[in-house]
């Protein structure tokens, strides 16, 4: 009897372990059919965003759900699902107003995203399977329009000292400032504090005829200006040549002096020698 009772005992616990694999086989086996991947989203505040299954033709039965979180998937902001031939959905207050949901391919779509919606994002297709689809977003206010100026706060006099320009910008997330002469960026910077606006200092001659643009941009936006050196820097080529007419007048007015002066003395000259001969006769 003991005999029996121990081979019972072995064919119990070889069938747990069988069962206890075969459910082990099928949890790895539904999670490589979830075909779980992570998709990169880079947007614009107040624009809208689809976050796509990547499916088609979903069953009406099947249930539809997303889970959100700014770094872990904490809060569940969608589910929907047939419930005796209707379709109901619920939508978390958060989004209220701004998600439609496509039943047909499982898309969601988010109306005037804002930054504080940046974060992780999970959207799960639930049917014989579970088919799921992770969104990484990342909201982004557009960069400001860069602004030139003469870093001393004037052209140069003599045009052929250097011009120093400074380009400045309001700091955001991830916005870069840089310097392009032609095509080519000569100067970057950046800076995570974002309370201190960016500035990135040029210094160039006057005679300098190159081509130069400021930049500023993050990951979903940029804006340019270019820098017109007539107005900020003294270039001027006829400067040098504009001199000559001074010169030229203050050399007659110093010519006209002497001749006056020669002249002055020439005329003592000859008023002292009538005075001689009048006082010989």
């Amino acid at each position: 009897m003991t005999s029996r009772r121990n081979r019972n005992m072995l064919v119990n616990i070889v069938a747990e372990i069988r069962t206890l694999r075969t459910l082990l086989l099928l949890l790895c086996c539904l999670l490589c059919e979830a075909g779980d991947e992570t998709v990169t989203l880079q947007e614009v505040e107040g624009t809208t965003i689809t976050l796509h299954t990547g499916i088609t033709g979903i069953q009406s039965d099947a249930r539809i759900q997303c889970f959100y979180g700014p770094e872990k998937l904490e809060e569940k902001i969608l589910k929907s699902q047939v419930f005796k031939g209707e379709t109901v959905t619920d939508i978390s207050e958060r989004f209220k107003e701004r998600l439609q949901l496509d039943r047909i391919s499982g898309a969601l779509t988010i109306r005037n995203i804002s930054r504080t919606d940046s974060g992780v994002y999970l959207l799960q297709v639930i049917t014989g399977r579970v088919s799921s689809r992770t969104f990484s977003v990342s909201v982004y206010a557009p960069v400001s329009t860069p602004v030139i100026i003469n870093e001393r706060g004037k052209p140069s006099v003599i045009s052929t000292e250097s011009c120093f320009l400074l380009c400045s910008v309001e700091n955001g997330e991830d916005v870069k400032l840089s310097w392009y002469r032609e095509n080519e960026r000569i100067s970057i910077t950046n800076n995570t504090d974002l309370s201190v606006p960016l500035n990135l200092p040029l210094q160039i001659q006057h005679h300098d005829i190159n081509t130069y643009i400021c930049v500023s941009a993050n990951p979903v936006s940029n804006k340019t200006t270019s820098l017109i050196i007539t107005q900020l820097c003294d270039i001027s080529d006829d400067r040098p040549r504009s001199r000559f007419p001074a010169l030229i007048s203050v050399g007659l007015f110093v010519l006209l002096i002497i001749i006056l002066i020669i002249s002055g003395i020439r005329l003592k000259k000859k008023k002292n020698t009538r005075q001689v001969m009048n006082l010989s006769v």
